[in-house]
């Protein structure tokens, strides 16, 4: 028995060597990758990459190199266009790994809460000798125009205006705050918040005409070398000392370059300069290239830049970096083709762009005078509705609602509304969504109507604009605010006029409904007694057809109030302007106050106009 025992032990340790042996294989493989014999391998959450860019062009340019490094890696970098508030918010929620633009110490408020709450972790400076301040074209400067104390001097000669980029920007927020406070004696101005580009915009035509301007202006940025440009002194408390002196940070959620070292290290070796960055925002803004290719090019034209940031890094499978700047694997036949057809593309937007350049040369005549008149309309309307003292408005309104309507519960309706809409402090703004409404409205109408009463006595007519009225209908509303913008520059006109295509298809089409759809009783009836072409249109025609011309007329009414919010992006005011800021600034309250603001006017405008039945 003890013989048995004995050779049945040995039998089992001679079963288990081939465990022992890959157990310790397994010990002698965790040594060598502890003692660097080769590069541990990231989790597989790893692979996707989540950038945030804020639509600034620098931070754009950044962002769209590291993708490019990240691509060459191995990863899959993916990018999300938000506002900065909106950026550190969703970072602290995890949806967000990097974010390249901390701009200090502009952004100190927005950032500080959540350095405070550990949800946000700063990796490092990537750049220095940054600026962030007002500045003004050198002939400008040269007038007088050279500290934040002159500013108010010149208030006439700058319309009392300041020009940001978009609303709810931390830049955009300090000179709302000297207005606010009168800091420098700027109470009398207004800042005007579109975009980056808007503003490039609004600069550009002033400096083609040596009109003086004030801006939000920062380097690095192609402007300074687009334009002769100069920053004004005297603002440290507000920007910081040495004309907005800024630092650029890389900044990660919390955790992630610790789940994620190997990112971690290239996000620590990464830095730029205000040299490297203006040339790859350069070829995004004068050459029209997109920002992978700009990126791709630079790294391509800077490969020790490149190797730089590579050291100590490793690609996502653990091989060594290096080699040509965003090597790729060789991709299939159907990937080359599109690379292919995507580089040999139709020169659409390319025509397009040279065809506006050219009417804004030979039309810049037309468009001034367009621009005067329309910009005159819409500012007479508002200052006579800001003329009278906002209860006899009201009261206004409510009778003119009860003699629309017959309806006392809509008149009550319309004062309990308006007397909301000023509580929540949203007078002014709605009054200026209103100025817009009404002017872009007559105009659609006084344009429509004739064009739908054409269309359905001349079919030829109503064929050819068909296509042009869906085109009109269909284009998304943003297009119509690019050239408008190149054309006329911020401010309500090119607003009036992007809402005025946008609601015009409306009336056209329902007037030409209404006069085709006239009964041929009534017609011939017309025609029995001898009406003349122009009686029987205005006798017969017309009145049959005005239930749907009414209703044109409102639905003309909706479409301009539903392109308030789009009109804030240029300019234009009103109350999109408080829905943008709120989207940006992540500011709830505010945003749910203009909405409900934007939803009575809506329903105030709905009812009047309405075809009801006295009550």
């Amino acid at each position: 028995m003890t013989r048995n025992s004995t050779t049945s032990k040995a039998w089992r340790g001679f079963r288990a060597w081939p465990e022992t042996l890959a157990l310790g294989l397994l010990g002698f493989a965790a040594a060598g990758a502890a003692s660097g014999a080769g590069p541990a391998l990231e989790p597989a959450s790893c692979h996707t990459v989540r950038l945030a860019d804020v639509g600034w062009t620098d931070v754009t340019a950044t962002t769209a190199v590291l993708s490019q490094v990240l691509r060459g890696l191995g990863y899959d970098p993916q990018t999300t266009l938000l506002s900065v508030p909106v950026t550190f918010a969703v970072m602290k929620g995890g949806n967000i790994d990097v974010f390249l633009g901390n701009w200090m110490p502009a952004q100190t408020r927005d950032r500080q809460p959540y350095i405070d709450d550990g949800s946000i972790e700063i990796i490092r400076e990537n750049l220095t000798g940054a600026k962030y301040t007002l500045a003004v074209p050198s002939y400008a400067y040269a007038t007088g125009i050279k500290d934040f104390s002159d500013i108010q001097r010149f208030g006439t000669a700058l319309n009392f205006t300041i020009y940001g980029i978009e609303a709810g920007n931390d830049g955009n927020r300090h000179i709302l705050t000297m207005i606010q406070h009168n800091d420098y004696g700027l109470a009398s101005f207004h800042l005007v918040e579109s975009s980056e580009q808007g503003m490039l915009a609004e600069v550009a035509r002033a400096y083609a005409s040596a009109k003086p301007i004030v801006f939000l202006a920062w380097d690095p940025h192609p402007m300074n070398m687009q334009f002769d440009l100069r920053y004004l002194s005297g603002g440290d408390t507000t920007f910081g000392p040495n004309y907005g002196g800024a630092r650029v940070l890389t900044l990660a959620r919390t955790g992630y370059v610790q789940q994620c070292p190997n990112v971690g290290r290239l996000l620590r070796n990464l830095v730029f300069t205000t040299h490297g960055e203006s040339e790859i925002m350069r070829s995004i803004l004068a050459e029209h290239k997109t920002p992978e290719v700009a990126a791709g090019e630079w790294l391509a034209a800077n490969p020790a830049a490149r190797e730089a940031w590579l050291q100590g890094v490793h690609t996502f499978d653990g091989k060594v970096a290096g080699g040509p700047s965003g090597a790729q694997p060789n991709p299939g036949v159907a990937i080359r083709f599109e690379n292919w057809l995507t580089l040999h593309k139709l020169p659409v937007g390319a025509a397009v762009a040279v065809g506006i350049e050219w009417v804004k040369l030979h039309g810049a005549a037309v468009f001034r005078v367009t621009g005067t008149a329309v910009g005159g309309a819409i500012a007479a309307v508002y200052r006579v509705l800001r003329a009278v003292p906002p209860v006899l408005v009201i009261l206004a309104m409510g009778v003119f609602a009860w003699r629309m309507q017959r309806s006392w519960a809509l008149a009550a309706f319309v004062v309990a509304a308006l007397l909301l809409i000023m509580n929540q402090g949203y007078w002014q703004q709605t009054l200026e969504t209103l100025s817009l409404v009404l002017v872009s409205t007559f105009a659609a109408t006084a344009i429509g109507v004739p064009l739908g009463i054409a269309c359905a006595h001349r079919p030829a007519l109503a064929a050819g604009l068909r296509p042009v009225l869906d085109l009109m209908q269909t284009l998304p509303t943003f297009v119509y605010l690019i050239p408008t913008l190149v054309l006329f520059g911020l401010g309500v006109v090119p607003a009036l006029i992007s809402t005025v295509i946008f609601a015009l298809p409306a009336p056209i089409r329902l007037t030409q409904l209404g006069v085709a759809g006239v009964p041929r009783a009534l017609l011939e009836a017309g025609q029995a007694f001898g009406a003349t072409r122009w009686q029987m249109l205005v006798k017969v025609e017309l009145p049959s057809a005005a239930p749907l011309i009414v209703a044109g007329i409102s639905q003309c009414i909706m479409l301009s109030l539903s392109m308030v919010v789009i009109a804030a992006l240029v300019g234009a005011g009103g109350l999109g302007v408080p829905v943008v800021r709120a989207l940006n600034s992540v500011q709830v309250g505010m945003g749910v106050e203009a909405g409900i603001a934007i939803v009575l006017l809506a329903v105030i405008l709905d009812r009047i106009t309405r075809k009801g039945s006295p009550s």
